[in-house]
């Protein structure tokens, strides 16, 4: 099995974003640097297979600044050299498709085959709408759930997904959806370039630009896809048809059960042949210290983030992995009694705990818990 750490790229501790705009304080964020450094090379010499960050923006209040795909995902991948770099995800409503097909491919290439990426819909309302691609798109949420907005941005990010996984596998190609177009319609070349003619495609003699490709390819032959963290039924299932693959955060194990027999019957539906165990991946919040109580006592500022930042935005808690090496392995074994599978992602407290405690955690679990799960 494989197990990932996920963090939030949370900037500092419950005292220091309690002050207030902690996001904005480049000290800090120094100092987040250097300790997620630390964090990044610890997983890389131990047991941990990959390393994972999301994609929020206008964080000024410092819960979290994952802010650019790529940039902290390069990051990460100079100081884990061995470790899968998990870019999760590209928020799809707020960017073109295309740029995200080329920035992948080439992140992939400098990432040396090591990126994995998540396509996801987006839930924060406040940056997402300053930052969307597409006008009058929203966020999606408990407070739109099956509306004519969240039909929107569902609509669009499928549209999104089709462009990006046709850019990767085609040299060229035209596209011409409900929301994206590629190339726009009618689009010529407003001057003569021999280049285009000689060396590439796409391109017709009087200028008529019929076809698009993004360079270079991916490096990988596909990139591994996933949805994120879901809570979804329907969205698992669309990747069940498009080949991602869940990533299930959930405590509610009959949920889970239906959700790993369905996902085998769509794919199996839609010709996708998916092994035991690679339905869908699990996880949860990681805390783990030589005594139960011990975590529980560090766990009190990770739960305080998750109910004051989460919550509100309709997120219930994790499946907290919180305790000694024992309880956490039990709690794994338990989830693997109901469903199979092959890869876990494990929040841990970057940012809100002490650096000792974060690596504490990430240590114990490499050195105790991993090789349980390992033949």
């Amino acid at each position: 099995m494989d197990f990932h750490a996920f963090m939030y790229v949370t900037i500092g501790r419950r005292k220091e974003l309690e002050r207030g705009m902690a996001g904005k304080d480049p000290v800090l964020y120094q100092r987040m640097l250097d300790e997620i450094a630390e964090y990044a090379r610890l997983c890389n010499a131990s047991g941990w297979s990959g390393f994972g960050i999301p994609e929020h923006h206008l964080q000024v209040e410092g819960f979290e600044l994952g802010q650019d795909p790529g940039l902290m995902a390069m990051f990460l991948g100079q100081h884990a050299p061995k470790l899968r770099i998990n870019q999760f995800g590209y928020v799809l409503p707020t960017h073109n498709p295309l740029r995200v097909a080329e920035h992948a491919a080439t992140l992939d290439h400098l990432l040396g085959g090591r990126l994995n990426v998540a396509f996801v819909r987006g839930y924060q309302a406040r940056w997402f709408e300053n930052y969307a691609a597409v006008p009058g798109v929203k966020s999606t949420g408990p407070w739109n759930r099956k509306t004519d907005e969240d039909a929107m941005n569902r609509e669009l990010f499928e549209e999104c997904v089709a462009i990006i996984k046709t850019a990767w596998t085609h040299d060229t190609f035209s596209y011409k959806g409900k929301y994206w177009s590629f190339p726009p319609d009618g689009q010529r070349q407003p001057h003569t370039h021999p280049v285009y003619l000689s060396y590439g495609r796409g391109v017709d003699p009087d200028g008529t630009i019929r076809e698009v490709g993004i360079a270079p390819r991916p490096l990988q032959n596909p990139i591994p896809v996933y949805s994120g963290f879901t809570h979804s039924m329907q969205t698992s299932l669309y990747w069940a048809k498009e080949g991602g693959k869940p990533i299930v955060m959930a405590s509610e194990m009959d949920f889970c059960e239906l959700l790993w027999t369905r996902y085998r019957e769509v794919a199996e539906e839609h010709g996708r042949h998916v092994p035991r165990g690679d339905e869908a991946a699990w996880g949860g919040y990681l805390v783990l210290a030589d005594s139960k109580s011990e975590a529980e006592a560090w766990a009190e500022d990770c739960l305080w983030m998750w109910d004051t930042w989460s919550v509100p935005f309709g997120q219930e808690r994790p499946p907290l992995l919180i305790g000694d090496v024992d309880t956490v392995s039990r709690m794994i074994e338990n989830a693997l009694k109901h469903v199979p599978f092959r890869e876990m992602f494990c929040l841990f407290g970057q940012g809100i705990l002490e650096p000792d405690r974060c690596k504490k955690t990430l240590e114990l679990f490499a050195e105790k818990v991993i090789p349980r799960f390992r033949g």
